[in-house]
């Protein structure tokens, strides 16, 4: 029997001023983001993007140095009042055990793309993650014709410079050796969309 998911007080989904400590006491198995104030409540992810998801964290691991955790949806502090949830996520070991986890500790965030977040992963997560200064993050397309991948890289200045985009079998070398076998995971959600329509 699965445990029902207590939702939040419905007044706390109107506000537009909430601290990451104000949502603190949420339920742990609650899918949310709080975005510059802003409550917001995330659908669970489908079986296609739950694949990506963790194919790229696999591929990621796969050479990861000891000095560095791969979590999958591990919440980050980016700001007082934004705290975000990517899909995957790559910490060093000596952050503290705690959630959500400073983003000063956080090497790479990858978000897989979903029909609800095409413009926020795009546009307002690119502005976020770089203002926090994360090293790394990545973009998984599997609406796209192929599943894509877009590298962004942190300039010195501060914002993201794009170092690839490619729905190719790549090799990256950093911020280590990691393969991304796009075609594969192209051909696997599209067996995974046949078997529906099949079905």
């Amino acid at each position: 029997m699965t445990a029902a998911i207590l939702l939040p007080d419905p007044h706390l989904l109107e506000r537009r001023d909430l601290t990451v400590e104000d949502v603190a006491g949420l339920p742990e198995d609650l899918r949310y983001e709080l975005i510059d104030g802003r409550l917001v409540l995330t659908p669970h992810a489908k079986p296609t993007h739950q694949m990506i998801s963790k194919n790229v964290g696999f591929a990621i691991d796969q050479h990861c140095p000891e000095e560095f955790v791969l979590n999958i949806e591990q919440a980050i502090l980016v700001a007082p009042r934004t705290e975000l949830r990517p899909d995957v996520v790559v910490l060093s070991e000596d952050a503290p055990d705690t959630s959500p986890v400073p983003a000063g500790d956080i090497l790479i965030v990858v978000e897989v793309i979903s029909p609800s977040s095409q413009r926020f992963d795009r546009e307002d997560k690119l502005k976020l993650y770089s203002d926090a200064g994360i090293p790394f993050y990545w973009i998984l397309d599997p609406l796209a014709e192929r599943v894509t991948f877009t590298q962004f890289v942190l300039h010195e200045a501060g914002f993201y410079r794009q170092l690839r985009h490619t729905d190719d079998l790549v090799t990256i070398e950093e911020p280590w050796t990691i393969t991304l076998d796009l075609p594969a995971w192209t051909r696997k959600r599209d067996r995974l969309r046949s078997a529906r329509r099949s079905g």
